[in-house]
């Protein structure tokens, strides 16, 4: 039985609708290519498909690749849709994100020069 310790690991979300029936070989080939991120790394990539309801996390762990797929029976995800809204995840916001609390419509920290 194989387990990783999460906090080791880089996050980073693929906004938007991404086509699940993908799988590994797909997945990491979308990583390369489209999102531009070194796979071998040690980073887990997610993707979520358009009804928000299936998540998948692809990464490779030293061996081979490892894909975890969730399911949602109830509910969906909170997911960006656009580059700007996405970023490469925290540990507490990815434990966030698979619990369904919307971290990414929460209050901005404001700035201002003057008043």
């Amino acid at each position: 039985m194989m387990f990783i310790n999460l906090k080791e690991f880089r996050f980073f979300i693929r906004p938007g609708t991404t086509d699940l029936r993908k799988a590994i070989n797909g997945l990491t080939i979308f990583v390369q290519n489209e999102m531009k991120y070194d796979v071998f790394s040690k980073s887990l990539f997610l993707f979520c498909n358009r009804q928000r309801k299936l998540l998948k996390i692809v990464y490779w762990d030293k061996t081979g690749f490892c894909l975890w797929q969730k399911r949602l029976e109830k509910y969906r995800f909170p997911w960006p849709e656009t580059d700007e809204e996405a970023k490469e995840l925290s540990y507490d916001e990815l434990s966030m994100l698979l619990s369904g609390i919307d971290f990414f419509k929460a209050h901005k920290k404001l700035s201002f020069s003057r008043v």
